[in-house]
């Protein structure tokens, strides 16, 4: 079936449920008397600028009833209401996560994560672990081990580096083989440079020493094959079933729900889709998601009468994802200067297109096809998001931006930004932004992540690397995210919390370095709280809805056992989230309430 027919089927299958959601009844609220929810004694951030403070906050059905005062919101209360008592807790809108690759953070979750291992016991391990949560004969693929084998996670980049000339962790099958007999394991490490195979691999492929590619010890294959070994070898890898899909989705899901996380962008690759749609019927779909699909796909989304904001409150289209440039992890991102390591200036588009969704062609070549796809894409109303990372990339994609909005003319409901927006020229970058109204879609978790390596390889640039307070300071609208889980060379957290903490003291989850990381890029919590919130309704065009605990808004909400806009900063790392409610249903809880 082509993308268009499947495009039209989708659209049929959502006005349907559409028309469920509305018709009569289809929202009722509670059916005892009072309203279902009430949270009291607790210090309540709305996100309201004319009023940001209260003290309780009423749920009916899946909005949100009133708040305010204690004495009127529990006025709304009766026999059935179920009242939480706080007890001083703190109560924010639910966190929004502007980036996710949600699919790949399941398939790590229930499979095998070895981002950060590089030794043989380690790896050993987390294959065991996944051998242990997935059923017999489902497949471990990547791993991606080593990839803090250089720099540690805590690392600010300031230390010595490790020799150059240290020889990389190559392991060979007899690590795996002993845990994993009942799961082909096809692994590799973080840049692809070898590659692993288990025996019950070799044996599903049919692998012996007479293919190309394959290292062999007295005549049996050690598990080191080369990367086009490793590719035919994947060949052998049957289509992933339904019930895996939901399997992934259900831990993934699970850990949104312990991060207060009620939102997600999503960089959603099209089998993705059948398997929220398969939650959201059954009733597990424990958060929203805003559904990014890549830039090249406007036209035929276009023809099947998909425009942004087609959908419901749960499943919606938000927003076509578009590349520049590559990633900072492989110096593939795009330099006006030289990678003071590796002499060259970074490809227009990592080939490999590692740790994301194939972008299908969306990138800069040939020369004008990201003008044209954004012109496209924005003269339907369908706002393109695209990757930028270097200095030259981002100022590419703003004269690109430039040229659309001169041609198409003003639009309130555009929703341009640049994802990453990691390193600018300059100030100026931040007014020219502004200006355009153009969005920073951030990630702050990257900044404490790669300070590891960034000096080493652009050196003073690095100053303008994830530039929070000039962007701030300039009127760009700021909107954070995590990139969860992370690139072939980065792990990264869905914690909204440990966010927060990376943009407010741009140090290490180790307190490094004591200043900060270029601390004039500092920003305050409350700014990084509206970043996960306010700014993030904004940048998918449903300020009207959620980000804000207001009535007749979306009853999602999240509870914390501190107060994250008055602690020390360093403590914001280790706050808890203790109750998460999405649409007025509780999906976790700390707090006993269940």
């Amino acid at each position: 079936m082509i993308r268009s027919q499947w495009f039209a089927r989708l659209r049929a299958r959502h006005l349907a449920a559409l028309a469920l959601a509305f018709a009569p009844g289809g929202c009722a609220p509670g059916t005892g008397p009072g309203v279902d929810l009430v949270l009291v004694g607790g210090t309540v951030w709305t996100g309201v600028d004319e009023a940001p403070w209260a003290e309780a906050v009423a749920v009916e059905g899946d909005l949100v009833a009133a708040v305010g005062e204690t004495g009127e919101v529990m006025a709304l209360a009766g026999p059935a209401t179920r009242v939480i008592e706080l007890e001083g807790r703190f109560v924010s809108p639910g966190f929004i996560d502007n980036h996710t690759h949600f699919n790949r953070a399941g398939e790590l979750l229930l499979g095998v994560n070895l981002l950060d291992v590089a030794d043989a016991e380690g790896v050993a391990r987390r294959v065991r672990e996944a051998a242990e949560r997935l059923p017999p004969g489902a497949w471990m693929v990547g791993g991606m081990w080593g990839a803090y084998e250089q720099w540690e996670a805590s690392s600010t980049g300031r230390e010595e580096a490790a020799a150059s000339d240290a020889v990389p962790f190559d392991p060979d099958r007899s690590v795996i083989d002993p845990v994993s007999p009942a799961n082909p394991a096809i692994l590799w490490n973080w840049d692809r440079s070898l590659h692993l195979a288990n025996e019950a691999a070799l044996n599903a492929a049919g692998v012996d020493c007479t293919w190309t590619g394959i290292e062999c010890e007295s005549g049996a294959p050690t598990g080191r094959v080369d990367r086009a070994a490793a590719d035919r070898i994947r060949g052998a890898i049957p289509a992933k079933t339904m019930d895996q899909r939901l399997a992934e989705a259900r831990v993934a899901l699970a850990r949104l729900a312990e991060n207060g996380v009620t939102t997600i962008f999503d960089i959603t690759p099209p089998e993705q889709l059948p398997v929220y749609q398969e939650l959201r019927e059954r009733g597990e779909l424990t958060t929203r998601v805003n559904v990014r699909l890549v830039l090249d796909s406007w036209d035929e989304l276009g023809h099947a009468g998909i425009g942004h904001g087609f959908g419901d409150g749960w499943i919606r289209f938000n927003g076509l994802k578009g590349f520049v440039d590559g990633i900072m992890g492989n110096s593939s991102a795009r330099f006006y200067e030289p990678y003071l390591t590796t002499g060259v200036r970074g490809e227009w588009r990592n080939p490999t297109n590692t740790g994301h969704v194939s972008d299908r062609g969306s990138g800069m070549d040939p020369p004008g096809n990201m003008e044209r796809l954004v012109f496209g894409a924005d003269s339907i109303g369908l706002s393109p998001r695209v990757h930028a990372i270097g200095d030259e990339a981002i100022d590419s994609l703003l004269d690109i931006f430039e040229r659309v909005i001169e041609t198409n003319g003003p639009n309130p409901d555009r929703r341009f930004a640049v994802i990453h927006t990691q390193v600018l020229r300059g100030a100026e970058v931040a007014a020219r932004m502004a200006e355009l109204d153009i969005i920073a879609e951030m990630q702050p978790y990257h900044t404490i992540d790669d300070m590891r390596w960034m000096e080493e390889r652009i050196g003073e640039r690095a100053r303008w690397a994830y530039a929070f307070r000039t962007l701030e300071e300039a009127g760009v609208i700021l909107s954070f995210g995590s990139d969860w889980p992370g690139t072939n060379a980065a792990w990264y957290t869905s914690n909204p919390l440990v966010g927060m903490y990376s943009a407010v003291t741009r140090q290490t989850l180790d307190g490094l370095p004591e200043a900060g990381w270029f601390p004039e890029e500092r920003i305050s919590a409350e700014s990084a709280l509206r970043a996960y919130t306010v700014n993030n309704a904004f940048a998918s065009g449903e300020e009207d809805v959620k980000g804000r605990i207001a009535e007749g808004y979306h009853a999602d909400l999240v509870v914390v056992d501190r107060n994250p806009l008055e602690v020390d900063p360093p403590d914001l790392r280790d706050l808890r989230v203790e109750l998460t409610v999405v649409g007025g249903r509780i999906v976790h809880d700390l707090l006993g309430v269940l």
